[in-house]
């Protein structure tokens, strides 16, 4: 990587605002619900909401999830006493899912805030208390939702800068965020904040993207050296990921006699917190591997999943320790230990640390089964349901992976 030793001259740094809005007022997004610079008095409770939902995700599949919340929860007092599982059904599929329970619990401490004192928090410390608020969505939130000074250097604007100023530095590292906020609060502007927020939002969206920056289209090409040195995509410089591991699990498909399943709610912390799935049970693979040898044998190398990973000793929750007990007890179903990695797992779901193969199996139980097993984890304390599928996607809020596994 070529060592960047260039910096803008002031008129650079100056005309940089002016130029991005004049582009923004002409060709920016202008009828984003959650838009606030077209009135006189902003709401900060649509963008503290849509701030939350755009986290790593796109604007396109923002706007249902979001024209569904404002449907049920028009303000923060009706969000704030929703129950949970409304929440989360009202969020499922949109992922991430430790953003729907802050956003629950934001909106609690929103509403103690507003009945103390009268109005949403005016300060950038008063947001950055709220629950999965960080810096950025406070400057966001004070600049376009309070119409006061803030800045963002979200993932779009940490994009923007590094390119147009050829900023080398692994943006993981806190060197370099160091590097970009300081750049961006010189760069934003004290009046107009919120809409230099939203026009640097857009610059990376529609023109700065990650893979094929429009470059002709962009107002700030005359003096963005990566485009002068034509190394637009080398930035922004991350560190390169290691590949993901891959997990293994069988997904219970537990039913009774009237086609209903077993749905348990997980736990709040942990993958999925708070959403319902079916029971889970890890599964041991064999990983069939040539052997250098000239005879060409395969060693098969079981991978004990199920017990040396602390990923599972984490996420094997105590509903799925009883389900599980009770059904090698009744031999109902038995270990699964597969000749194949991947053949025989059809529902592949990305995660944030790991790829999760699921491999759907179905047990039906009788009445009484169903009473026993239904007994133990109520003893235990567990919330369940037995639904059919179309009645578990239409009341309970399901990750995606459950999903596909229905369909």
């Amino acid at each position: 990587m070529i060592k960047n030793t260039f910096s803008h001259s002031a008129n650079s740094l100056n005309t940089f605002a002016p130029r991005l809005l004049t582009w923004f007022n002409e060709n920016g997004r202008h009828d984003l619900p959650w838009q606030q610079h077209q009135t006189d008095t902003p709401n900060p409770y649509i963008v503290w909401l849509s701030e939350v939902m755009l986290q790593q995700t796109q604007v396109t599949t923002v706007l249902p999830y979001f024209a569904r919340f404002m449907a049920s929860f028009p303000t923060v007092q009706d969000l704030a006493v929703a129950e949970w599982d409304t929440v989360a059904e009202h969020w499922a599929g949109l992922g991430y899912y430790a953003r729907a329970r802050n956003l629950h619990k934001g909106a609690k401490q929103l509403v103690e805030v507003i009945d103390e004192s009268g109005d949403f928090p005016q300060t950038l410390a008063g947001w950055e208390a709220i629950a999965g608020v960080g810096p950025s969505t406070a400057g966001a939130i004070m600049s376009m939702g309070l119409h006061r000074y803030g800045v963002i250097c979200d993932g779009n604007v940490k994009r923007v800068l590094t390119r147009w100023a050829a900023i080398d530095g692994d943006i993981t590292k806190s060197a370099t965020t160091k590097e970009l906020w300081a750049l961006a609060e010189r760069l934003t502007p004290k009046e107009q904040s919120g809409l230099f927020a939203q026009a640097m939002m857009d610059m990376g969206a529609t023109l700065c993207t990650r893979s094929k920056p429009a470059c002709l289209l962009c107002p700030l090409q005359d003096d963005c050296f990566a485009h002068a040195q034509g190394r637009e995509t080398d930035y922004p410089v991350k560190a390169k990921k290691q590949p993901k591991p891959s997990k293994f699990s069988d997904a219970l498909l537990i039913k009774n006699i009237e086609g209903e399943m077993l749905w348990l709610q997980r736990p709040d912390n942990g993958i999925w917190g708070g959403l319902w799935s079916l029971p889970l049970q890890f599964i041991k693979k064999i990983d069939d591997k040539a052997t250098a040898k000239p005879t060409h044998t395969i060693t098969e190398k079981l991978l004990e999943v199920a017990s040396n990973e602390k990923v599972y000793e984490t996420e094997f929750t105590t509903a799925e320790q009883i389900i599980n007990e009770w059904l090698n007890k009744k031999k109902l179903i038995t270990e699964t230990v597969s000749k194949t990695l991947l053949n025989d797992a059809p529902i592949k779901h990305s995660l944030t640390h790991f790829h999760w193969y699921l491999t759907p199996q179905s047990v039906t139980l009788d009445n009484e089964q169903v009473q026993e097993i239904t007994q133990a984890l109520q003893a235990a304390e567990i919330n369940i349901n037995w639904l059919n599928a179309d009645d578990a996607q239409a009341t309970l809020g399901l990750p995606r992976a459950m999903v596909k596994i229905l369909e």
